[in-house]
């Protein structure tokens, strides 16, 4: 029994949403475990003037994946990672290089409060 039009645009649109969704997930949580991003917030965690001017508890937020600014290849990772506290939020901007591939990213980072 052939399907009408109107379902199968319907189950192709759920398909489709579903698979950007996934994908927009799986991107995340690929960022978010790689180590220039985990160094980052390690420094921010151990910068006080940072955590005075947000305030604990730390909440990281996802990147904008359409920003220029987030930008990863194999020698350099450039980021903006948005983040709040209860007293402020701000970008955490983080520029990494290394020298070659499967060597250890170099940190260098700052954070800026939003006005």
């Amino acid at each position: 029994m052939p399907w009408s039009l109107g379902k199968l645009v319907f189950y192709s649109s759920v398909v489709a949403s579903g698979t950007c969704t996934l994908t927009y997930y799986l991107i995340q949580k690929a960022f978010s475990k790689a180590s220039y991003y985990q160094q980052a917030l390690e420094q921010l965690h151990g910068h006080p003037e940072a955590l005075e001017a947000l305030g604990t508890p730390l909440n990281v937020h996802y990147l904008r994946l359409t920003d220029k600014y987030n930008f990863v290849d194999i020698a350099e990772a450039q980021l903006k990672i948005p983040v709040s506290g209860p007293k402020s939020e701000g970008h955490l901007h983080v520029i990494s290089s290394r020298n070659a591939p499967f060597q250890r990213y170099q940190q260098g980072g700052t954070f800026r409060r939003s006005s």
